[in-house]
């Protein structure tokens, strides 16, 4: 405990005169752990609304024009004897226009300036969730698109798979990125760290003469940067919350209705603790490597 005691007050010291060239060490750290934090407020946000569209999930199968009833109703009773289905609705070719009319107010006049209704007749369906998770959903789909009076058959699932995919690569590109930026970091708290050690190299050169236990050499350089650790992560979290609160207002109500209501959320209080300890490690990495140089 006396050990932990003379550390944190001697770099507590040392921060405090160094403070001009610490502050770099700071930011560098904030930098590495704003990064980190933004990409998992989006990530995970992202995650959370497409696990609404993956409960929400339907296929559209459109008909023919010259498609019959009789067509319409075989293709309607492979549907419903299939399992997967929670519901289905039919959607004139009168509907669509009307729907699409309604939807996108601005292209409407380019609709009406066509002669015929370019919008196909559809019935669209509802997939229950264990037929999505369970995947029992595609030999279905497959199946329709090659039945009498089907034009075409389109399933969200194709889509979410693709944008699940981009998303993993956005979060491994930010990931790596964020791991470059915190190496960064710490060779910048082991710079500015080293700097004080030469600062008081004689009175470590004492230190060590009159038999000073390894811990009191080293500790005081470790304790530092994990305060500039500290300090920064802490800064980051801020710049964070504020950032997400500013996005919120501007975006927040568009978000909502892709979240069926929900509003979007920050970091938990977990992820928070990690990020702060995360850039507490970061600049005890720096001060360690820095304090090597003590004796």
């Amino acid at each position: 405990m006396k050990t932990l005691s003379y550390a944190c007050r001697e770099a507590w010291l040392s921060l405090w005169r160094s403070r001009a060239s610490g502050s770099l060490a700071v930011a560098a750290i904030a930098l590495a752990m704003l990064v980190l934090g933004a990409l998992l407020v989006v990530t995970s946000n992202l995650e959370r609304i497409m696990a609404h569209w993956t409960t929400a999930s339907e296929f559209s199968v459109y008909l023919r024009d010259d498609a019959t009833s009789e067509q319409r109703g075989a293709i309607e009773a492979v549907i419903d004897g299939s399992g997967v289905a929670a519901g289905r609705d039919y959607v004139s070719k009168a509907e669509a226009l009307a729907r699409f009319r309604r939807e996108f107010a601005d292209l409407a006049t380019v609709a009406s300036s066509v002669e015929d209704n370019p919008f196909p007749a559809s019935i669209e369906v509802r997939v229950k969730v264990e037929a999505e998770r369970e995947g029992r959903a595609d030999p279905i789909v497959q199946r329709i698109g090659g039945l009498p009076g089907v034009a075409d058959v389109q399933y969200d699932r194709e889509w979410l798979i693709r944008l699940a995919a981009g998303l993993t690569a956005v979060r491994r590109a930010g990931l790596a990125m964020a791991m470059l930026m915190a190496l960064a970091a710490a060779v910048t708290v082991s710079s500015v760290v080293r700097l004080g050690l030469y600062n008081r190299r004689d009175e470590l050169e004492v230190m060590q003469l009159v038999g000073s236990p390894l811990s009191f050499l080293r500790g005081p350089f470790v304790a530092e940067g994990v305060m500039q650790g500290g300090l920064g992560a802490l800064l980051a979290i801020i710049a964070l919350w504020m950032g997400f609160r500013v996005a919120s207002g501007w975006w927040g109500s568009d978000l909502a209705v892709l979240l069926d209501g929900e509003s979007v959320r920050f970091l938990p209080l977990s992820l928070c603790a990690a990020l702060l300890g995360g850039g507490m490690v970061v600049g005890a990495a720096g001060g360690f490597a820095a304090s090597r140089h003590a004796v």
